[in-house]
Formats: structure tokens, C-alpha cells, sequence
């Protein structure tokens, strides 16, 4: 169902393999979630590109991934021309995978910080367009300051262990509107508010 040509091109650029364990790399293309240690998952491709297609990136947009991982959707969004692209992982073991695989496959433009993505990157804001790939049972405040007038927000929502709300958020007058864009189930957000 995805219509972006630029979202699909990122798609079949990027080699998915790279980024999942070794003894998982024969279902790298299968269209699954796959577990990537640390509690972590590497959402699947399906997910990922519509999330990334929700996120209606132009050139020139500045994106903030809060969530890094296996560092996937961070290259999907690398490959989106003209697209700055931010990201920020709490696990300090994910942090040094992810950061060693994208400089390895040239995506050196990404900007990688290990930090908890609760707080978000307030230095590099405001974000034409914010992703979170884990779920919090709130909208993180620092998060919505970050955005961007105009900018989106596609992030999972609702109580751990459980199915959550993908909702995506925009950014207009100062105000966000709200779309629930359905069920989804994401690992959880691991910061710590407050």
C-alpha cells in the first residue's frame, strides 16, 4: 500500500541484513519484527516504511528518530534526499552498533547521540517531522516543544506489554491535531521522565 516512490527507492537501497544479529540474517527480508538483544526488536519493513510515508519528509526537513536500534530506520531515513537526519538510543550497547553500521554503509551524515530520547535534542530542534520507534504511555512535552510549526510526529502510544495507539500528530498554530492511525505493538520507551 505504500505511494511514495522516494519511500520505496529508500526501502530497496537499504540492505536490511546488515542490521539484524548474524544467526537471524536468513530472515532479514521477511516482513517480522526480529529481535536484536538488549529487549530491542528491528521493526518490520512493512512498519517501517509506513511510518516513515506518515511522516510526509520534503527536502530540506530536519527528522529526529528517538528510538536508534539497529540503526534501520535511521538509513531508510538517510536515504530520503535532502533529509537531515537526527537520532538518539538509550542503550549504549545498541548506540555503538548501530553508530559502527551506518558509518560503515556511508551513512556518516547521520547524527547519532546516546542519550535518553524522553528529553529529545534540543540543540539541533525545532523537527520538521519526529519518529519514535518505542512505545511511551505518554506524549513526552519535550518531544512536542521539539516540533517544528507544521511538523509531524508519528509515535506509538499506550501501556507496556500491550497493544498500543499509532498516532501522528501535527503541528499547526502552536497546537497538535491528533490522527489515530490504528493498533501497533512496540517495544517499550526505556527513559525515564521527570
Amino acid at each position: 500500500g505504500l505511494t511514495d516512490l522516494d519511500v520505496i527507492r529508500a526501502m530497496k537501497a537499504v540492505p536490511r541484513h546488515r542490521f539484524v544479529p548474524d544467526d537471524l540474517v536468513d530472515h532479514a527480508y521477511d516482513d517480522t519484527a526480529l529481535p536484536i538483544g538488549y529487549g530491542q526488536t528491528i521493526s518490520q519493513p512493512s512498519l517501517v516504511a509506513y511510518m516513515t510515508e506518515l511522516l510526509e519528509l520534503q527536502p530540506g526537513d530536519r527528522v529526529l528518530e528517538i528510538g536508534t536500534g539497529s540503526g534501520y530506520q535511521a538509513a531508510i531515513l538517510a536515504e530520503l534526499e535532502g533529509v537531515e537526519v537526527y537520532t538518539i538510543e538509550i542503550v549504549p550497547e545498541l548506540f555503538e552498533r548501530s553508530t559502527e553500521i551506518l558509518g560503515e554503509l556511508g551513512y556518516e551524515e547521520v547524527h547519532a547521540r546516546q542519550a535518553d530520547g524522553y528529553y529529545g535534542w534540543e540543540e539541533a530542534a525545532p523537527y520538521n517531522a519526529i519518529i519514535v520507534t518505542a512505545a511511551p504511555d505518554h506524549l513526552p512535552g519535550p518531544l512536542e516543544r521539539q516540533l517544528a510549526e507544521g511538523g509531524r510526529m508519528v509515535i506509538p502510544i499506550g501501556p507496556q506489554g500491550f497493544y498500543q495507539t499509532l498516532w501522528k500528530f501535527v503541528k499547526k498554530e502552536g497546537e497538535l491535531t491528533a490522527y489515530n492511525m490504528g493498533n501497533v505493538s512496540f517495544v517499550p520507551f526505556t527513559g525515564k521522565p521527570g
